[in-house]
């Protein structure tokens, strides 16, 4: 087997990796992209739907980031915006559009970012080797060896970008961690996130949808939730799981637009409670809901205690939930945790333990909020590490 030399070994072509030999072969870096999937970009393509949310009109800023060090993000995101990945978008003609707060998904399909990333791969310095499974990687003097039985490649610099866990059904894996473990960096332990919870006893409101307020330690974001034949889900659970831990209960604000005592105040006490509940919440919901509280929603508002008021007051406002789990990485949306940062250059993503590793994407113990965050997150710390090795 002939040994190969080349300037940059990228292990991982999803977003970041993708970008990143880009990058690094613009200025003449002669790189080496590998992946042992089929395809390039998989979790892209079924991103969103199938539409991709790419980015954020609105930016990306370190409050929309989970990580153990906050300001871990600062530097990437700083030097590479959401306007100059839109603006990439605009000169290969991909369309797009704005959804809810300036989440930016393809009109068409999420194959049209594949088509721009893969055509930017089309450099001469640039050779794509997919399915390159069983790969191994050894230090030596002159930098990194990675190779398997078909392949043997040395370069002075190696780029890691093989992603977090979700979606193991279509070939997600550990390579990365288990790789930065041998040469000496702390992982943050692994879970699901932007994930759909578990929580028994809503299976027969499978489908209803509506805004809700959920608190989850100290994090409140009112958004839809929507009901599954396995517990919640929708924007506002996604967003929820960032914060949440296995064992966590979650505050749930049924009606975060009105005020119960509001609705009761001037209504005619010959009223049934659940038809004025009705009027702003599923029906089907009502009705489970007061089944679930154990109180009769028949009741007249005329006939209600202060103690039967409060008790709704405080369930329909504040019922306290706790999920039996998530739907795990199977139906995540991104992986929490990852490689500490604590031993990685936020400037170029270069390990303190082991100079010319890098680390970029979502193998970093780095997780954006749903919007469109944690694809930015790719694209900018992909250009640091293609600024610094280029």
């Amino acid at each position: 087997m002939n040994q190969i030399e080349t300037d940059i070994i990228i292990v991982g072509a999803g977003a970041s990796g993708m970008m990143a030999a880009h990058f690094c072969a613009q200025q003449g870096k002669k790189v080496y992209l590998l992946d042992h999937n089929k395809q390039v970009g998989r979790k892209i393509l079924i991103s969103g739907g199938g539409k991709c949310n790419f980015t954020n009109l609105y930016g990306s800023d370190p409050k929309d980031y989970y990580s153990e060090n906050k300001h871990f993000v600062k530097s990437a995101l700083s030097r590479y915006s959401p306007w100059e990945f839109i603006n990439l978008m605009i000169e290969n003609k991909v369309d797009y559009e704005e959804r809810l707060h300036g989440q930016l998904f393809c009109t068409k399909s999420a194959k049209e970012i594949n088509r721009v990333l893969l055509s930017q791969l089309k450099n001469k310095n640039i050779k794509l080797l997919l399915q390159t499974k069983d790969l191994e990687v050894e230090k030596n003097d002159s930098g990194f060896r990675v190779y398997n039985k078909e392949l043997s490649l040395c370069a002075p610099k190696l780029v890691i970008a093989t992603g977090g866990l979700v979606l193991p059904q279509i070939g997600a894996s550990d390579f990365g961690h288990k790789l930065a473990k041998t040469f000496g960096h702390k992982i943050i332990p692994m879970t699901p996130a932007l994930v759909p919870f578990k929580i028994s006893g809503f299976s027969s409101l499978s489908g209803n949808a509506f805004i809700a307020g959920i608190t989850c330690n100290n994090h409140y974001v009112a958004e839809n939730v929507l009901f599954t034949h396995k517990g919640l889900s929708g924007p506002g659970i996604l967003k929820t799981s960032l914060f949440w831990n296995h064992g966590d209960s979650i505050e749930v604000n049924w009606l975060p637009s009105q005020s119960f005592t509001d609705l009761i105040k001037n209504t005619s006490g010959n009223i049934q409670v659940d038809t004025i509940l009705k009027k702003y919440l599923p029906n089907n919901f009502v009705d489970l809901f007061f089944e679930r509280i154990r109180l009769d929603g028949k009741m007249h508002i005329g006939k209600l205690s202060k103690i039967i008021q409060m008790d709704i007051e405080q369930n329909l406002h504040s019922m306290i939930l706790t999920p039996d789990g998530t739907e795990g990485f199977r139906k995540a949306e991104v992986t929490r945790g990852g490689i500490d940062t604590k031993h990685v250059s936020s400037k170029t993503l270069e390990s303190k333990l082991c100079p010319g590793l890098h680390f970029i994407g979502e193998v970093l113990d780095v997780t954006g909020q749903l919007g469109g965050h944690n694809f930015q997150w790719c694209w900018a710390s992909a250009h640091a590490v293609g600024e610094h090795l280029a």
